[in-house]
């Protein structure tokens, strides 16, 4: 299969930042990414059977035992149509002991026990063990057969095996498989920035899964792209092929809005030294970035957002030295030095939701329905109509 494009290798460069060498999460050092995708099928729906449009996406911290070092980390909530697990212990405790996966709504159970059997597995014979793991959704249900429940432990376990550093596959990929954005086809997109030597040279990377937006939202790099390429040149999804209510690009605001507003998870990973607080405010900065992106926050959307910082390794999961009583030497950024980090996640988050877009084939699931590309051709068009692009408009 061709490598899918991003944004930039259609000359799209989005804010005044410097990516990181992968311009992905990865960047970050020691972050891992894997997926399990599945895709099976074709024609009506037969609930248990198929087609099935999804999988699985695993974000491992670090490269040492996430399990028995956590990490600090926040969260923030744009708009609780969704489901993050795990977040009550890491607002109480500012700590993520577990790897993050993302996958659809109706997974979410199968998955965050598979990843507890994983780190039973992982642990020495006899030792006890608890565990709080992160895991995250966003709804498939128009291409996939979302009620039929098909991921499996072994789809968990093959992407905590895929987990790996380097470059990240995009787009219709793992738990971003079945996933619609603006209307076009969504998923997973990811984005770095590198905040200058002078600033503490810090990396922040931003991995989304993008199943969100009206498609008269959708902006990019401030162009109205959405309004310029609108569901009358590439049709919506929810446009339906057997009967029931087509969409009208003309009804506008507040018309079948829920259908069409989906949710998106974010997490958002820095080398920078921060504190539980900090790591909060870094993943609440991600939601400007999905704002100038062209999203909302609808009350039909989940949009949860996940901050963790890597810059205090070391930290313990349980019981410390006696003769430490309990203290243990931290680094953090005075709030001052955190202006560099948020323009870098406002950037990447946006850069990450646009590679979704950009990254993502046409897919056909269940029924017959189909999410179109954001075609690249037209894309580049319109950016160059705006000023956005070189060459003739």
């Amino acid at each position: 299969m061709a490598a899918r494009r991003r944004a930039r290798d259609l000359g799209i460069q989005i804010g005044e930042g410097r990516p990181g060498p992968l311009n992905a999460i990865t960047d970050v050092v020691g972050v891992r990414v894997g997926h399990a995708t599945l895709i099976e099928g074709e024609g009506p729906l037969v609930v248990g059977r198929g087609p099935v449009r999804t999988g699985v996406t695993v974000i491992d911290p670090h490269d040492g035992d996430i399990w028995t070092e956590p990490v600090f980390a926040g969260c923030h909530i744009l708009n609780g149509n969704g489901d993050m697990t795990g977040l009550e212990w890491i607002r109480d405790t500012g700590l993520l002991h577990s790897p993050i996966a993302i996958t659809n709504t109706h997974s979410v159970g199968i998955v965050r026990d598979t990843l507890i059997s994983h780190a039973i597995r992982t642990r020495p014979p006899g030792s006890a063990y608890w565990s709080l793991p992160v895991v995250a959704e966003t709804w498939d249900g128009r291409l996939s057969d979302i009620a039929g429940q098909h991921v499996r432990p072994e789809h968990v376990d093959a992407a905590l095996a895929d987990l790996r550093g380097g470059p990240v596959a995009e787009g219709s990929v793992g738990g971003g498989t079945g996933m619609i954005c603006h209307e076009f086809k969504g998923g997973i997109g990811t984005a770095s920035r590198v905040v200058p030597a002078g600033m503490g040279g810090w990396t922040v990377g931003v991995l989304v899964q993008a199943n969100y937006g009206r498609r008269g939202l959708l902006r990019i790099d401030g162009v109205p792209v959405g309004e310029a390429i609108p569901v009358a040149e590439v049709p919506s999804p929810w446009d339906r092929p057997r009967g029931g209510i087509a969409f009208d690009e003309g009804l506008g605001f507040g018309a079948e809005v829920g259908r069409r507003q989906g949710s998106i998870i974010i997490v958002v990973a820095t080398d920078a030294p921060l504190l539980p607080n900090q790591c909060a405010r870094l993943a609440q900065r991600s939601g400007l970035g999905l704002a100038r992106a062209g999203g909302l926050g609808a009350t039909s959307s989940g949009d949860l957002f996940i901050a963790f910082a890597t810059g205090n390794r070391g930290l313990p999961a349980g019981e410390v030295p006696p003769e430490t009583h309990g203290v243990i030497e931290l680094r953090a950024l005075v709030d001052t030095a955190l202006d560099p980090l948020f323009e870098a996640t406002v950037e990447a988050t946006e850069e990450a939701i646009v590679n979704a877009l950009v990254a993502a084939a046409s897919m056909t699931g269940r029924d017959g329905i189909t999410a179109r590309a954001l075609p690249h051709d037209r894309l580049v068009e319109v950016m160059r109509q705006y000023g956005r692009l070189p060459g003739r408009a």
